[in-house]
């Protein structure tokens, strides 16, 4: 009787030992209470759209809503501890929902950036896109990612890190092949935010994803960028023609306005009497960067407040935007209006219009291969 009261023991405690390992991989509710999230609004199509709120240990927060993966805010310390939002957005959601006209804090995709006469051919084949920019076709067209409804993954969020997951269709505004895409936000402790993009095909495509938020590190939407100083490591630019298409040619910047390997004004020379400013009514060009992998490509400075944000990327390119476009019709977070140049992006990327530019890197996915590209921006202060 006791031999078997025994083995009875030893079985109950065994099978008591397999359910609390197997309860322990679930994930708990613990664990999903640290997906911060909020209501933030309806979209037109009646989606409940929803706000994440990244943090650190020091204070940071980023917020992004799953409505085009946007960037509505993110705060950074200045010299003198004080947390201030250094990025630019819209103050009603609807202007986000209203086709985001200056792409505010967007997930770009699936282009970034322009193509000719929006088309393309691969194969022999001929897509046409939607022109969106004149009789060019930009940043994914009208119904870019930046549109679209994202997929949060609670079980790859937390906390400090956000994956969303949107699968775009093949022949979504012309472009071949479903293409399955991932893209996920971390904010961790030594104050940077990291952008991971990924992303499949089941046919031969084109993929060039990227992040259209615009800075102001004075943290005052009213004041222009022209008192950053801005570093890039790169010996060349991308000239453009008068439809901002690169013209093919890879220019050297070593005695133009376009030379940033010092840390420079962007106020400095973005007067000055050349062309290519003319074209772009600023700066408005892809650089070329220098060397390959994860690496710190460039920086952006403002004196006044001491904050720095260093740009990291595994990408060949960086528009360099300021802003120029801007011409207040709305208003800004902190007050007034979003006016000229108040605002400046950074987007690392493959060059604008690489599909007709045989010269230039590659951006063709093809079924089987996975696209995977990284960028930091990590935030300091110099006092």
């Amino acid at each position: 009787m006791k031999k078997r009261l025994f083995k009875i023991s030893v079985v109950l405690l065994a099978a008591l030992s397999i359910w609390s390992c197997s309860k322990t991989e679930k994930p708990s509710d613990a664990t999903m209470e640290k997906l911060n999230v909020s209501d933030y609004a309806v979209s037109p199509a009646g989606d409940s759209i929803k706000q994440y709120t990244l943090k650190n240990k020091n204070g940071m927060e980023a917020k992004i809503i799953n409505y085009g993966a946007i960037i509505t805010s993110l705060t950074a310390p200045d010299k003198n501890g004080k947390f201030q939002d250094i990025v630019l957005g819209y103050t009603k959601p609807e202007d986000y929902f209203n086709g985001n006209p200056y792409f505010f804090g967007a997930l770009i995709g699936r282009y970034g950036n322009r193509i000719a006469n929006a088309k393309f051919e691969l194969d022999g084949k001929t897509y046409d896109l939607d022109k969106n920019d004149g009789s060019n076709h930009l940043h994914g067209g009208k119904k870019g990612f930046y549109t679209k409804l994202w997929k949060v993954d609670e079980k790859g969020s937390n906390d400090h890190t956000l994956k969303l997951d949107y699968t775009s269709a093949d022949g979504e505004e012309g472009f071949p092949g479903k293409l399955d895409v991932s893209v996920i936000y971390t904010l961790n402790d030594d104050n940077a935010l990291e952008i991971e993009y990924s992303a499949t095909t089941d046919k031969k495509t084109i993929v060039n994803l990227t992040q259209h938020s615009y800075f102001n590190l004075s943290g005052n939407f009213t004041q222009p960028i022209t008192d950053h100083e801005l570093q890039l490591k790169a010996a060349q630019y991308i000239p453009v023609n008068n439809t901002l298409i690169p013209t093919g040619e890879l220019k050297n910047v070593a005695g133009t306005p376009f030379d940033f390997n010092q840390s420079k004004l962007i106020g400095k020379d973005i007067e000055a009497a050349d062309e290519q400013l003319k074209l772009g009514k600023g700066y408005d060009h892809c650089w070329v960067l220098d060397g390959k992998g994860l690496r710190t490509i460039g920086s952006l400075y403002h004196p006044a407040t001491g904050r720095v944000m260093e740009v990291i990327t595994t990408e060949p390119g960086v528009q360099f935007y300021s802003g120029n476009f801007l011409d207040g019709k709305y208003n800004t977070k902190t007050g007034g209006k979003n006016e000229f140049r108040t605002g400046l992006c950074l987007e690392t990327q493959h060059y604008p219009d690489s599909p007709n530019q045989p010269s230039f890197p590659s951006v063709v996915l093809e079924p089987g291969q996975k696209y995977e590209t990284k960028t930091i921006y990590k935030f300091s202060v110099k006092k």
